[in-house]
């Protein structure tokens, strides 16, 4: 089954605001914005998963997911609280919550099978991109060297996530 690629996804990887699009790079209370929001958005798709799956390998998944990036996601918060930054909404988080809450109504709507494999399709697709956009656009803007280590240190994590994704959509085929 083919599933369509996560407008967050898309959003993610254009990083779109137009500032961005202009060759701006985003300031760092951005950064920590957009780096939190996908967290948060992998949070709620595993915290669904972790509801609907009926796989246990996907239910593992999922609760290693809500584990790892409600870590990070802490350390994040205790980082700005550190620095006195206050994160900044901004387009791309916008746009990535938006575009994530239809496709976790998207995934709601299916059951068993088709649900563990499309869940875990997403997983997969979504590391792949905030991978890439940790590489090439936020630890490259980052300014503060505790914001780029954070990152550099979420990138490593979340890279173990897409090969543990891959893995598990190998094993649903």
């Amino acid at each position: 089954m083919f599933v369509r690629l996560s407008a967050a996804i898309a959003a993610l990887s254009l990083l779109g605001s137009a500032a961005l699009a202009e060759g701006a790079k985003p300031t760092d209370p951005q950064i920590a914005h957009i780096a939190y929001t996908a967290g948060v958005i992998d949070i709620a798709a595993a915290r669904q998963a972790i509801s609907k799956a009926g796989n246990k390998d996907v239910k593992a998944f999922a609760e290693d997911m809500v584990r790892d990036h409600e870590a990070v996601n802490k350390q994040a918060l205790d980082l700005v609280k550190k620095l006195n930054v206050t994160p900044e909404d901004n387009d791309t988080s916008k746009a990535l919550s938006k575009q994530a809450a239809d496709k976790l109504a998207e995934l709601g709507k299916l059951k068993g099978a088709d649900y563990d494999k499309a869940y875990v399709a997403n997983e997969v697709a979504y590391h792949k991109t905030v991978n890439t956009a940790l590489e090439t656009q936020l630890i490259p803007s980052a300014s503060n060297p505790e914001l780029k280590s954070l990152l550099q240190t979420g990138l490593k994590i979340f890279q173990g996530h897409e090969q543990h994704a891959e893995h598990v959509a190998a094993e649903l085929k």
